[in-house]
């Protein structure tokens, strides 16, 4: 067995030996004698003990017996008690059993309950954050998270196990320091499902005392994965620092064992409404610091429009109208100043930079719409859909709706274009999939009018906050959450 400390380097792991001394015949009252009669009697007990708790799951008093060893003084055991313990432990080592990282059982309901994922380990909850587990731990009778997991196609031929520090897998590699081990059923790569995979390990990190893990690992559907996208990693890097994606190539083909787990497949999961705001606050706070953007106070008297727009799927069919309208209602609201970004040539930095000067932003339904909760907070958002999203869409065409909640922003709304060409099939996943990503048209007097309306409350909001004593707009910055 290898161990690999947390800068990754391998070290050679030497329990200490104790070599075996025979005794000779000694009086019947020999000190000697009678400590080595006890001590074997003792190890026989426990080893018969050990056997029967085996047969129960592992329980807690086989986790000591696996420390017995430590209660050993001298450096020379009395009798053949090492060469007792040293069987049993080889016999713990052997009992390991590795379960699919994914369990195929599952599949119909692979998010409910427990999830697919490590189906046999319940999780933990802590106050108000999402579910998680956490290795070792009284749950996991002090014992260790081992993977042996490379498959990037098949979750099912990946695999997990437990076992105690002292009676690791044979040919496992330790890895010292934290692990974060994360399974999301959607990706890294998009904005919003990567987000939603990072908020519980950012809640975590914030409530451990700020501690940074040794290396990340990732997974979908129990099937490896080895990078994120560069918003999101630029995201985890600010929110809780450097991230190492780990890949186990350089472990050879033994399993891999960590010294400290938390392992999280929620998502957000069941966190509660508040604690995900303080999640949100500390990102944008943290991703603002990060990318260097200075606490100034915007001026009360400007209210800052931004037209995120995006090319292809769920673009406006005619883009240059949208802009016009949209930019000569702002051009009657005193103070009013517009932009028009296209989120995919932007930096994540410069995308931090542009929602910190938003307070209205207007923008098709999409992954770059995740950025709202970078802007002050009490900020507003418009947002646009092809038509067939209402009746075929599902739940989760409200994820911005419900991310502008959590972030403490103003969802103002949605437009959905009445216009387009009607489905053919009779089957309504064919039917969304034909409408998903559409383009979008526009109704002139209506966003003229939506617009003038949500400007005008935007414009108020802010002089009305200017004018309280003492009263500062959100500006995310200052001192940091874990800084």
């Amino acid at each position: 067995m290898r161990t690999m400390a947390s800068s990754g380097k391998a070290q050679d792991h030497n329990p200490k030996s104790f070599s075996n001394q025979r005794t000779s015949s000694l009086p019947a009252h020999s000190t000697k004698r009678s400590l080595c009669f006890v001590t074997t009697f003792i190890t026989l007990l426990l080893l018969l003990l050990q056997i029967e708790t085996l047969r129960s799951s592992f329980s807690s008093s086989s986790l000591s017996w696996a420390l017995f060893p430590k209660a050993l003084h001298g450096n020379e055991p009395p009798c053949h008690a090492m060469k007792e313990l040293n069987l049993a432990r080889s016999r713990l080592r052997e009992l390991v059993t590795f379960l699919p990282l994914k369990d195929v059982r599952f599949a119909k309901q692979p998010m409910s309950g427990h999830t697919w994922f490590m189906s046999s380990i319940n999780d933990t909850f802590e106050d108000d954050d999402t579910q998680h587990l956490y290795f070792p731990s009284e749950t996991s009778n002090g014992r260790l998270l081992c993977l042996s997991a490379r498959d990037v196609s098949d979750g099912a031929r990946n695999s997990y196990a437990l076992a105690w520090p002292e009676a690791l897998p044979r040919n496992a590699t330790l890895l010292a320091g934290l692990t974060f081990v994360s399974d999301t059923y959607y990706d890294y790569s998009n904005l919003w499902h990567g987000v939603s995979a990072m908020v519980p390990f950012v809640s975590w990190h914030q409530r451990k005392q700020c501690v940074v893990p040794d290396r990340w690992v990732l997974f979908h559907w129990g099937e490896l994965r080895t990078r994120m996208g560069r918003w999101v990693q630029n995201l985890a890097e600010a929110a809780i620092g450097e991230v190492r994606i780990e890949d186990f190539k350089e472990y050879g083909d033994g399993p891999t064992c960590f010294e400290k787990a938390v392992v999280f497949r929620h998502n957000e999961g069941a966190m509660k409404k508040q604690r995900r705001r303080d999640v949100y606050d500390m990102m944008r706070c943290k991703a603002r610091a990060y990318c260097g953007i200075a606490a100034e106070a915007a001026d009360p008297k400007a209210t800052r429009m931004t037209l995120l727009l995006r090319l292809g799927p769920r673009s406006f069919k005619n883009e240059s109208e949208v802009i016009r309208i949209f930019r000569e209602e702002c051009e009657k609201v005193g103070g009013c100043r517009i932009k028009v970004a296209w989120a995919n040539n932007m930096t994540f930095c410069e995308q931090v930079k542009l929602m910190s000067e938003t307070d209205v932003l207007v923008s098709p339904h999409g992954a770059q719409l995740t950025n709202l909760f970078l802007m002050d907070k009490n900020s507003s958002i418009m947002e646009f859909y092809p038509k067939g999203w209402k009746e075929l869409a599902g739940v989760g065409q409200y994820v911005y709706h419900w991310m502008a909640d959590w972030a403490g922003m103003q969802h103002k709304g949605s437009w959905r274009d009445p216009q387009g060409e009607k489905c053919q099939h009779t089957d309504n996943l064919q039917c969304f999939v034909f409408y998903k990503d559409k383009q979008i048209g526009h109704d002139e007097a209506h966003f003229a009018a939506w617009a003038a309306k949500v400007l005008t409350e935007a414009k108020e909001h802010k002089l009305g906050e200017s004018s309280k004593t003492g009263s500062q707009p959100d500006l995310g910055s200052g001192r940091c959450p874990c800084s």
